[in-house]
């Protein structure tokens, strides 16, 4: 009664073609909308490669490239490759003043091997020159790196304006027993020179 008849189309409304389907609009879709299924089906990823030989190849690849890029960054003292024990200012301040100046712990490996075997000797004073050198050497390691890490300190809360973090004196007696040329991070100034 109130509704329009069938026959009454709209006047804007888009001639339908042969298919069915509406003419070409400009700023429409102009296409069906997918079906859920054919959507995930577009999606779908084999989850295996065709080739799992050369996939593995070369994800071996990329992997080692990243793994020595990394290691580069380390050595060569880029802050985001640091091990969370070399990170920070005060770090990188600790391992300049160690590596400009010769510690008497670089020798102390170097001594341990000659001092050890000669202690093993049968004799009274071999075993006395093997042991004075070998714990003679510690102990002198010991105390420059006590007296390193006094003097560290005092820097440190002059330099940065804070305290020195947890386990400096550790780090110190680690970065100073190692010879220097594996050191890691690599040394970046020369024996003598003034820290950054």
């Amino acid at each position: 009664m109130f509704g329009r008849k069938k026959d009454d189309a709209p006047v804007d409304q888009a001639p339908q073609d042969r298919t069915g389907s509406s003419a070409v609009r400009p700023g429409a879709k102009n296409r069906p909308t997918p079906s859920r299924r054919e959507a995930e089906a577009a999606r779908r990823r084999p989850v295996v490669p065709a080739d799992r030989k050369a996939a593995a190849q070369q994800s071996k690849i990329k992997e080692r490239e990243a793994r020595l890029k990394t290691r580069e960054a380390m050595l060569s003292g880029e802050e985001w490759a640091l091990p969370a024990r070399d990170q920070g200012r005060q770090r990188q301040f600790i391992r300049d003043v160690v590596d400009s100046r010769w510690s008497i712990g670089e020798f102390l490996l170097p001594i341990m091997i000659i001092g050890l075997p000669i202690s093993l000797i049968q004799n009274s004073t071999a075993v006395m020159i093997g042991y004075t050198l070998v714990y003679g050497a510690l102990i002198a390691t010991l105390l420059d790196t006590v007296f390193l890490t006094m003097r560290l300190k005092k820097q440190i809360r002059e330099r940065f304006g804070e305290e020195p973090a947890r386990g400096t004196g550790w780090y110190v007696f680690s970065r100073s027993v190692q010879i220097r040329p594996g050191r890691m991070p690599r040394p970046r100034v020369k024996r003598g020179e003034s820290p950054r």
